[in-house]
């Protein structure tokens, strides 16, 4: 098996930690302990973005360098007389996919296992339907109320994961650990040349929110989104796996620097590195800083199956996506 820069154990850790939109708190404090900094270096702003500053070698420029924290899942929305727990979607729920999943209820006092049921095929043709609620074995509310769950006690998706011929890793909430890791990793070796603020941020799933809140406290010369690229549509066949991380090039809120992306695109060439260019839908937390005059870029690697249970990327992609960044801070 090819012996790779970085423990992907620690990459799955990483992903286990619940955390949706709004309470990130946990994956915070997990990074917090990966970095491997002294705290008085770490800061956390009022909405929860977990900051590390690192000064470069001249000082000339400063990138802000984002990854977002938070997952999709749900909030528990009412306790129902009948013992169900209904819930509201936060972020991109594929809605398909639930109907037989395990989940997590995390109250104030612990975590309650539950599951979203699916209707059997014997019972559809007795007009039968789907209902989105979590089951967790209760009779009644006051049972409920008993297990310690409550109104706005959070649900994720309960976190397994399959390495797949070595080089493939399957697991919810890649999207976007894997960019929360890249940063840890990044940061833990790079000398950069320009002064470097790496951000953790939350509530990218629901509208980008702590990126807004560092968009009103830093002005950098250059602003770097590392989140997912969904790959293996019509629109991005070319984009494949295994292939090396991507240039977000445009999707729906932002176009990334043309010159800093031939730029990557060169030192890729040069370092040996494989690099693939590539739109897609959606948004990153770098596009809010555009409205700004900040040029940005976005990077990722290839994520199969987003915002499912199973979102799936290959090791070497992410290994050439911290290779390339960092070689990228060294000189930028």
């Amino acid at each position: 098996m090819k012996r790779r820069l970085f423990d992907h154990s620690e990459l799955i850790e990483l992903c286990e930690v619940p955390g949706v939109s709004g309470r990130e708190e946990r994956v915070r404090e997990k990074i917090s302990v990966m970095l491997g900094v002294e705290k008085s270096k770490l800061q956390t702003d009022k909405i929860g973005n977990l900051i590390f500053e690192k000064e470069g070698l001249a000082n000339e420029k400063e990138v802000l360098l984002m990854a977002h924290m938070d997952e999709i899942g749900f909030y528990v929305s009412s306790l129902r007389s009948d013992g169900k727990l209904e819930v509201k979607n936060v972020g991109g729920i594929i809605e398909e996919t639930l109907p037989g999943s395990f989940v997590q209820v995390f109250t104030k006092t612990g975590v309650v296992d539950g599951v979203i049921g699916a209707v059997p095929p014997h019972l559809k043709a007795d007009g039968v339907a789907f209902e989105k609620v979590v089951d967790v074995g209760a009779k009644n509310r006051d049972e409920l109320v008993e297990l310690g769950i409550d109104v706005m006690d959070f649900v994720v998706f309960r976190k397994t994961f399959a390495l797949l011929n070595n080089d493939y890793l399957a697991m919810r909430s890649l999207d976007d650990r894997f960019g929360c890791f890249t940063l840890i990793e990044v940061s833990r070796g790079v000398n950069p040349r320009s002064k470097v603020v790496f951000a953790w941020t939350v509530q990218e799933e629901v509208g980008l929110r702590g990126a807004k809140a560092l968009a009103s406290i830093y002005n950098p010369d250059l602003a770097i989104a590392i989140d997912s690229f969904a790959c293996c549509s019509k629109q991005n066949a070319h984009i494949e796996l295994g292939k090396g991380p991507v240039i977000r090039a445009f999707d729906n809120s932002s176009i990334s620097n043309y010159e800093v992306a031939k730029f990557i695109v060169s030192l890729a060439n040069k370092e040996g590195i494989p690099i693939q260019i590539g739109t897609t839908g959606g948004a990153t937390d770098a596009s809010v800083f555009v409205e700004k005059g900040v040029p940005m870029i976005a990077l990722s690697v290839p994520v199969r199956y987003l915002h499912s249970q199973v979102e799936m990327i290959n090791l070497n992609d992410l290994e050439n996506l911290i290779k390339l960044l960092t070689k990228f801070l060294e000189v930028f």
